[in-house]
C-alpha cells in the first residue's frame, strides 16, 4: 500500500454536482483538494434536472452562470390535468428583482459544466477511485483510497467530505443515523422525445382519479434541453414490478433512486403515456430509462471531528420540486468557504459548527416539504402563492437566529443578518455606458464584501477604513441616488457605485447610512449603522471565530 501525506487540504469524495459544487467553491477560496469518485465515467442519466434561481446566483459568483444559461432551458411553469382536462397552471414567474429563473438542465449536463470549471482551477476528477475506509484523530483524517487496478493509497489530509450519494461510505464510516422511510411505489424514469402539441417550457403533470375517488396513478413530465425532450416518470406497472431487482429495502436500508436489474423499454413508457397523457403522444428516441425508489431520510448531524457530508449523504427525499440537488449545492457552498478560513488558519475550527447548525434546519425543512408535496401536491401548501415560489426557487433560505446572524438593524422587513442578499439592478459608474446588478458588483469575489451606503464622503471613508483595520474586509461603497458625484470616500481601492434607479434603497431599505457584510455563499452575515462599523465587523469576527492575527484574505479569482 502507498502512503501519500500530500499537500491535499480537503479529500472530497464523490463527483457528482454536490460534490463538484465543493470542489470548485474550495478552489475558489484557494483551497486544495483532491476530488474522487469510484465510477469510471460520468453517468449519462438526467436524474436531478431542475436548476432553482438560487443556484444560478451562486453560480453567477462563481462566473459559471453563463455556461449553465446557454446549455439549460427555461422552465415556465407547470400543468396540471386530471381525467384530461386542464386543473391549473402554475407560472414560473419571479420578481423583477430575481435575476434568474427556473431552469432545466440533464445531471449529467451540469457535472459536465462543473466538471470543466474545476479543471481549470486545477482539480480534476480522480475517476474509478474508491474511499474504502477511513479514521481521523485530533490532528487530521487517513483516508484508504483503491483505484480500478486494485492498488491502495493510505492518505492523510486535515479535512473529507462525504458527498457520496444515499449509500455514503463516509456517513456509514461515521455511524450517522439517517433517521425516515421509504414510499412503497416503484417508478419507471425515461428520458424521451414526445411527439405532441403542449407548449414548450411547461411541465405536465396529468393523472386520473381511481374508481373509488381517490387519487390514482400520475404521469410528471419535464422539459429538457431539444425539442419535444423530456424526462417522464410513472409509476411502475404492475406487470412490471419485481422485474426491475427492486426491493422495498436496499442491502444498506436506503431504497433510494435507480433500481439494478432491467430498464423499462419505449414500449412500457408508451403505454402509460397512452393511458395518462392529457394530449395523444408518439414516443421516441429513448436516451436512458430506469425503475427507481423514493425515500425521504436525514442525517442526526451533518458531521463530526474532520469529516463531513453534504448532498444525498446528509438528506434524501421526493423529487417534487426539484430541491435535492440545489440543496445540496447549498450545502457545499455554506461548508467550502468556512472551511477554507479554517484551513488558512484565519479562522479557529470551532465554526465548522456552523455549517451544521445552519445547513441542517434547511434540509429538515426541504425533506418535511418534499414529502408532504409528494403525498398531497403542491396546490394544499397553506402558503399565498408568491411565498410559496420563492421557497420552492430556494430565495427564503435563510439563517436568521443562528449562530453567526448578528443582530438585527433597520425595519423588521428589510433584510437582515441570515438572509439571502437581494439582488438589485441599476448600479452605475461615471465610466460605464451601462448600469449593473450587484451581482456584476460580486462576481468572482470569493471572500466577504463590505457593502457601505450613504451619501456622505467623510462617512464612508470613515467606514471603509473601519472595515480594512477590522480584519482586512474589503469594501465597495454604494452612494445614495442624491448623493454629490464627489461623495466617495476618496480610496482607489474602495469601488463605488451609484444607486442611480433607488433599486439598492428600495430592496435593502437602508435606515440611513447604512453598512452590510455578504458572505461568501451570498447570505447576509451583518447589518449596522455606518457610525458602528468597527464594532459590528468586530462582532461578526468574532462570531466566525476568526484569528485576532490573521486578517481575512480576500480572494478575487481571475
Amino acid at each position: 500500500m502507498a502512503h501519500h501525506r500530500s499537500s491535499t487540504d480537503v479529500l472530497v469524495v464523490g463527483a457528482g454536482p454536490v460534490g463538484l459544487s465543493a470542489a470548485a467553491e474550495l478552489r475558489r477560496h484557494g483551497v486544495h483538494c483532491r476530488l474522487v469518485d469510484r465510477l469510471p465515467a460520468r453517468l449519462p442519466y438526467a436524474k436531478a434536472v431542475g436548476i432553482q434561481p438560487r443556484t444560478l446566483e451562486l453560480w453567477d459568483r462563481m462566473g459559471l452562470v453563463r455556461d449553465v444559461l446557454e446549455a439549460a432551458v427555461p422552465l415556465r411553469g407547470q400543468l396540471t390535468y386530471l381525467d384530461g382536462r386542464e386543473q391549473g397552471r402554475i407560472e414560473l414567474a419571479m420578481p423583477p428583482e430575481v435575476p434568474y429563473g427556473f431552469a432545466a438542465l440533464p445531471q449529467y449536463e451540469t457535472e459536465r459544466l462543473l466538471e470543466q470549471y474545476v479543471a481549470r482551477m486545477g482539480t480534476v476528477i480522480e475517476r474509478g477511485t474508491e474511499l474504502v475506509s477511513f479514521t481521523q484523530d485530533r490532528d487530521g483524517v487517513t483516508a484508504r483510497l483503491r483505484t480500478t487496478t486494485g492498488a491502495d493509497e493510505e492518505l492523510r489530509v486535515p479535512y473529507l467530505i462525504g458527498c457520496d450519494g444515499a449509500h455514503s461510505v463516509v456517513r456509514k464510516t461515521l455511524g450517522l443515523s439517517y433517521g425516515g422511510g421509504a414510499f412503497p411505489e416503484e417508478y419507471m424514469l425515461g428520458d424521451v422525445v414526445a411527439d405532441w402539441d403542449m407548449p414548450a417550457g411547461y411541465g405536465i403533470r396529468s393523472g386520473h382519479r381511481a374508481a373509488d375517488g381517490s387519487p390514482g396513478d400520475v404521469l410528471v413530465c419535464i422539459p429538457l434541453p431539444g425539442e419535444g425532450r423530456y424526462r417522464m416518470s410513472m409509476r411502475l406497472p404492475p406487470n412490471l414490478s419485481g422485474t426491475s431487482g427492486a426491493s422495498p429495502e436496499a442491502p444498506d436500508g436506503v431504497a433510494h433512486g435507480p433500481q439494478n436489474g432491467p430498464s423499462p423499454g419505449l414500449a412500457d413508457l408508451q403505454a402509460v403515456v397512452d393511458r395518462l397523457a392529457p394530449r395523444p403522444a408518439r414516443l421516441s428516441e429513448l436516451r436512458w430509462s430506469s425503475v427507481f425508489r423514493v425515500s425521504h431520510r436525514i442525517v442526526d448531524h451533518y458531521g463530526r471531528g474532520r469529516v463531513f457530508v453534504a448532498g444525498d449523504a446528509a438528506h434524501i427525499h421526493p423529487p417534487t420540486g426539484a430541491q435535492g440537488m440545489n440543496t445540496g449545492v447549498q450545502d457545499a457552498c455554506n461548508l467550502a468557504w468556512k472551511l477554507a478560513l479554517v484551513v488558512r488558519r484565519e479562522a479557529e475550527p470551532a465554526l465548522l459548527g456552523t455549517y451544521d447548525a445552519e445547513q441542517r434546519p434547511v434540509g429538515e425543512e426541504v425533506v418535511g416539504r418534499t414529502v408532504r408535496h409528494a403525498v398531497r401536491g403542491i396546490e394544499a401548501d397553506p402558503e399565498d402563492r408568491e411565498t410559496l415560489l420563492l421557497r420552492e426557487a430556494q430565495l427564503l433560505v435563510g439563517y436568521r437566529g443562528g449562530p453567526l446572524s448578528g443582530v438585527p438593524y433597520g425595519p423588521e422587513e428589510a433584510p437582515q443578518p441570515g438572509d439571502r442578499a437581494p439582488d438589485c439592478a441599476g448600479l452605475t459608474t461615471p465610466v460605464a455606458a451601462y448600469p449593473l446588478r450587484l451581482l456584476d458588483v460580486l462576481r468572482r469575489r470569493a471572500g466577504h464584501v463590505v457593502l457601505l451606503y450613504g451619501s456622505d464622503g467623510a462617512e464612508l471613508a470613515g467606514a471603509a477604513a473601519a472595515a480594512r483595520a477590522t480584519g482586512g474586509l474589503p469594501a465597495v461603497v454604494i452612494l445614495a441616488a442624491g448623493a454629490d458625484d464627489s461623495a466617495g470616500p476618496g480610496d482607489p481601492s474602495v469601488p463605488v457605485y451609484r444607486d442611480a434607479a433607488g433599486e439598492f434603497r428600495r430592496l435593502y431599505l437602508p435606515d440611513g447610512a447604512t453598512g452590510l457584510v455578504v458572505r461568501p455563499d451570498g447570505q447576509l452575515g451583518a447589518r449596522f449603522p455606518l457610525a458602528g462599523t468597527a464594532a459590528a465587523l468586530s462582532g461578526y469576527l468574532r462570531a466566525l471565530s476568526v484569528r485576532p492575527d490573521a486578517p481575512l484574505r480576500d480572494p478575487v479569482v481571475a
